[in-house]
């Protein structure tokens, strides 16, 4: 994925779904959200994230385990 990095949100619903987190699963957290961010806007043009979501799906084992395929 090659896209510009953009500063992670500051809102209330994305701090209060990044603070409910263990402090070791913020990083995979905040990855998930940039990558999520991504594709929302190249697809759909606006970037909406649910950060509940993502969060559970981090704390239900969401990990990058492999490298991007080529383009």
């Amino acid at each position: 994925m090659e896209s510009k990095r953009e500063p992670l949100p500051t809102t209330p619903a994305f701090r209060e779904a990044r603070e409910g987190l263990p402090e070791g699963l913020r990083n995979d957290f905040d990855s998930l959200v940039e990558m999520y961010r991504f594709y929302a806007f190249l697809h759909y043009e606006r970037p909406f994230v649910s950060y509940k979501i993502l969060a559970d799906l981090v704390r239900n084992g969401w990990r990058p385990s492999a490298d991007p395929l080529p383009d």
